[in-house]
């Protein structure tokens, strides 16, 4: 599983499709995103691997996997993954935009994730139903209960390949379902390694498939397929807009992005709110949909929060994500860091101010701050998905909120104060699925239900809620 670090000529990787283990027809070169190195070759499936996928899991649909064994499958797998922590770390860092250290917490989460999922499959409940609470009823009795959705389509992201697949394949299984995840083309290869050590655990064959390829031709076919009951997708908004346009009468949960915003307060205390500010908006080199992007400081202490941001972000060392000393590694390739210095370049000319960064070298772009970043170009109102943060001095907590809210995002919000009252005014003013007080929007709690408003999609994703999104309810009723 580690990845090499030269250029040799090796048998593809197989994939997962309907619980045999194939080489598909055509190869992906995984390659480090910093130095196009050569981590891996993958073998790529079709559409035809993904009709034989759905196929199989529908098959083993028929088969009967009670709540116990599919406990015992998921925590077998989380031990599993926890073993192999520092391989699979190596790989994260090797194929995708996560320094060594990120990488690492990445397979500890993971592990975590399958063992919530697990206990949370063995809480799956319903309730009996009051009949006699109408006239007439008064011989009926009977109940509801939940029941999977049958077969779960995933399409998952690159910036966290790990924590995301196992966010889709852990509740899916733990409800009952069978998943067929086409993982992100940059980064397949530690989603292969979570399907072999499930399969490894005991999990019947048909119940996941992984089919890494190219999107266009997996994602239509996963989309659109009736068979498939719920879609689970994280990604763009572009992507996403497209999948609920071709995926007819089903379920979707959509994780689209935002443009997080933080509030700083004059109580704030600094020396708190900077470093982690600074942690969310370039960990991972800022491709992460919770990343911080817009700073809205309170003008009473904007010029010392600035200088002290400033000199932060200016320590923050670029380059290699394999290099233990690396804070802020290359984005996923060139298009994507060419386009991040596009929008630098474009609010430049209409008006904004480099203070620290702004320069790119191939894939890495510097950790980035601006201000006097203008209303409307695209660093202020889109989802900027690099290690930039811009800066906005603002009059008031409601000035903030306005700002905060006047983007089409509503992912994650941050404050910092050390005051209630504005901190629980900005929990119920600002349009957000979550509001996060004295830390960054880059928080997240595998336990929460986590999901946004407007553009940041629809649905909710958390064990317990993952698990309530991926089943139906079933009322019986018995006539006495």
């Amino acid at each position: 599983m580690k990845p090499e670090n030269q250029e040799l000529a090796r048998e593809p990787e197989m994939i997962l499709v309907g619980g045999k283990w194939i080489r598909g027809s055509g190869a992906l070169e995984i390659r480090n995103p910093f130095d196009a190195q050569l981590v891996a070759t993958v073998s790529t499936g079709t559409a035809a691997d993904v009709r034989d996928a759905i196929q199989a899991a529908a098959a083993s649909l028929e088969s009967d996997f009670p709540a116990h064994r599919r406990y015992e499958v998921l925590m077998a797998a989380a031990d599993r993954v926890e073993a192999q922590k520092e391989d699979y770390a190596l790989a994260i860092a090797s194929e995708g935009s996560k320094t060594i250290r990120e990488a690492r917490r990445e397979p500890v989460r993971a592990a975590s994730i399958l063992r919530l999922s697990a206990e949370e499959g063995r809480r799956i409940c319903g309730e009996t139903l009051p009949f006699d609470s109408r006239a007439g009823s008064e011989n009926r009795v009977g109940y509801w209960f939940r029941f999977p959705v049958g077969i779960v389509g995933a399409i998952a992201p690159f910036n966290d390949p790990l924590a995301v697949a196992a966010h889709k394949i852990g509740p899916a299984l733990a409800a009952g379902n069978a998943v067929v995840l086409k993982p992100a083309s940059a980064t397949p290869l530690s989603a292969l390694h979570l399907a072999r050590d499930l399969t490894e655990s005991g999990l019947p064959d048909g119940r996941l498939s992984v089919i890494p390829g190219y999107a266009g031709e997996l994602g239509q076919a996963i989309v659109t397929d009736p068979r498939v009951r719920l879609i689970t997708f994280t990604g763009g908004v572009a992507a996403g807009t497209w999948i609920a346009g071709q995926a007819g009468v089903k379920k979707q949960m959509l994780e689209l992005g935002s443009n997080s915003p933080v509030i700083v307060l004059p109580d704030a205390v600094l020396e708190r709110a900077v470093p982690a500010i600074a942690a969310g908006a370039f960990a991972q080199a800022g491709q992460n949909c919770l990343g911080v992007q817009r700073i809205l400081v309170h003008e009473d202490v904007y010029d010392v929060f600035s200088r002290l941001f400033v000199a932060h972000a200016g320590k923050l060392r670029a380059g290699s994500s394999l290099d233990e000393a690396t804070d802020v590694c290359a984005m996923i390739n060139e298009r994507e860091a060419a386009r991040v210095e596009d929008w630098i370049r474009e609010a430049i000319a209409a008006g904004a101010t480099v203070l620290a960064g702004g320069r790119r070298d191939g894939t890495t772009v510097w950790p980035t701050v601006l201000e006097g970043v203008p209303e409307g170009v695209r660093l202020d109102c889109e989802e900027v998905y690099g290690p930039v943060a811009s800066l906005y001095r603002v009059s008031s907590l409601d000035d903030a909120i306005d700002v905060a809210n006047r983007v089409d995002y509503g992912l994650h919000a941050a404050i910092f104060t050390e005051s209630l009252r504005p901190a629980f005014a900005a929990a119920r003013r600002l349009n957000v699925g979550a509001v996060i007080v004295n830390d960054s929007t880059d928080y997240r709690l595998d336990v929460m239900p986590f999901g946004g408003t407007k553009m940041s999609g629809i649905g909710r994703e958390g064990i317990r809620f993952a698990v309530q999104e991926m089943t139906e309810t079933r009322v019986v009723c018995l006539n006495l």
